[in-house]
């Protein structure tokens, strides 16, 4: 498709948000990578173009929270682990692992003392000493709470547990392996400048620069568009981008991905998972948006990968930078440009080929099976059992199994509706299954009662009808 419509919706948002500079990126595994940018990068000896870096601000969260992901698979540490296992803390040290990365420890929001006010960050040591004077503002586990303070830690602790800088590792272990190479820690030359936009007038005014000492693994990067929406992309189909999982395990990022909590009460249009922001689309079934948001001084970004849905491709995922830190109206462009993609230009439609048979231990488990009343269909698909309520509506992804090893008879199931739980196949004498245990549920080929009997079988005299 023609790429001006996209270029139209960040004009238009670049003009009515009043936002000195806009740079965005479309990723997608099947089509060229796609930038625009408009504006003024504020510095005269520079235009504004696709390597101009902006400030990322709290989209530095989903790389301190992968970094956290890739120590606990390497075996350095349990997500339910107390900080204080990990960190010399005068207090705070048995908020879990996992509470920090879901914002949901409890913790204040900042480090001690007003550091937006005197803008004077401290660093590691002073971090950590100052926790005795942190205010637990919530019971552990009680609800939604942001903090800044909870993901400095945890760069910390990720920087001890890896014997170096939190710099030192992020570069190590994401950027230079995942090819983002105009992500930095610090303010590269070809930097836009940030700003705070007058509201009464047209006049927009320089904010001063910033450097946020310990609190770096909240909010410091910097990065491009083009390199914000191949991390998107990742996070929300890591299959695409690092297919042999030499990052993180495709199932760490899934794990990421799972909502631990909701941001409000009243309205769960936004999740948290561990260290991602997961919103569901309104209007669209199975589908998420997976990424974060992010604001600092004079900047304000987004970025958000695609998962699920009707026509979205591969390693979909956009990004939108801006140098204005108060036009909230550029954190709904991501979302709008992954949305214009898949409705203008959804993924090819790939022809459906004939496959091999499914393995003769399966095929007598294909069908149509009953459980709990409800009726269910087993198919072989993909290379592998899958299982979809009948009623499901299209789209819903199906549960899938996989063997366990040395019990062909017993698979697992690694996704979809009863995640975890096994199934036990049943065979007669000549080898059929006929009848199924999932999750210890009874399966089968009719409709049954619990007691084994069809309901269509005459009731008893002297019971209820």
């Amino acid at each position: 498709m023609s790429t001006s419509r996209y270029e139209r919706l960040v004009r238009q948002t670049q003009a009515d948000a009043r936002i000195p500079a806009v740079t965005a990126a479309l990723h997608r595994t099947d089509r060229p990578l796609w930038t625009f940018e408009v504006g003024t990068s504020g510095d005269p000896d520079r235009a504004l173009d696709a390597d101009t870096r902006f400030r990322i601000g709290s989209v530095t969260k989903t790389f301190t929270a992968v970094l956290v992901l890739q120590c606990r698979d390497d075996g350095l540490l349990d997500l339910d682990d107390p900080v204080g296992a990990h960190l010399p803390v005068p207090a705070h040290g048995e908020l879990t692992v996992a509470r920090l990365l879901s914002h949901t420890a409890g913790i204040a929001r900042e480090p001690y003392g007003d550091v937006w006010d005197t803008m004077s960050l401290p660093d590691a040591s002073r971090l950590l000493a100052d926790l005795a004077r942190v205010e637990r503002v919530l019971p552990p586990g009680r609800r939604f709470h942001y903090s800044n303070l909870g993901f400095s830690l945890l760069g910390e602790l990720v920087a001890r547990l890896r014997g170096g800088t939190w710099a030192e590792v992020l570069g190590e272990r994401i950027l230079r392996p995942l090819g983002l190479t105009a992500t930095t820690v610090e303010r590269p030359d070809r930097a836009a400048v940030g700003y705070l936009v007058d509201a009464y007038s047209d006049h927009a005014r320089p904010e001063p620069p910033t450097d946020f000492g310990a609190v770096s693994p909240a909010a410091q990067l910097w990065s491009t568009a083009s390199d914000l929406a191949r991390w998107a992309a990742y996070l929300a189909d890591p299959v695409s981008l690092d297919p042999a999982a030499d990052l993180l395990d495709h199932a760490t990022l899934d794990e990421m991905r799972w909502p631990r909590t909701v941001s409000e009460e009243t309205s769960w249009h936004t999740g948290f998972g561990l260290g991602l922001i997961v919103a569901p689309r309104p209007g669209e079934r199975w589908t998420t948006h997976v990424g974060h948001d992010g604001a600092m001084p004079g900047f304000l970004a987004s970025a958000f990968g695609r998962r699920g849905g009707t026509g979205t491709p591969a390693g979909c995922g956009a990004a939108v930078l801006g140098s204005s830190g108060t036009a909230a109206e550029l954190l709904d462009l991501s979302h709008a440009l992954l949305a214009a993609t898949v409705e203008h230009d959804p993924v090819d439609i790939a022809a459906w080929r004939p496959g091999p048979p499914a393995p003769e231990r399966y095929r007598s488990v294909l069908g149509r099976w009953w459980g709990e009343g409800f009726e269910y269909v087993f198919s072989w698909r993909a290379a592998g059992l899958q299982a979809r309520a009948a009623e499901d509506p299209p789209g819903k992804p199906p549960a899938v199994f996989v063997p366990v090893d040395g019990q062909p008879d017993v698979l697992r199931t690694v996704s979809g509706r009863e995640a975890g739980e096994l199934l036990r196949l049943t065979r007669d004498p000549a080898g059929t299954v006929v009848r199924l245990h999932w999750a210890t549920y009874r399966f089968t080929r009719g409709q049954e009662t619990f007691d084994g009997v069809s309901p269509s079988s005459p009731t008893p005299s002297g019971t209820c009808r």
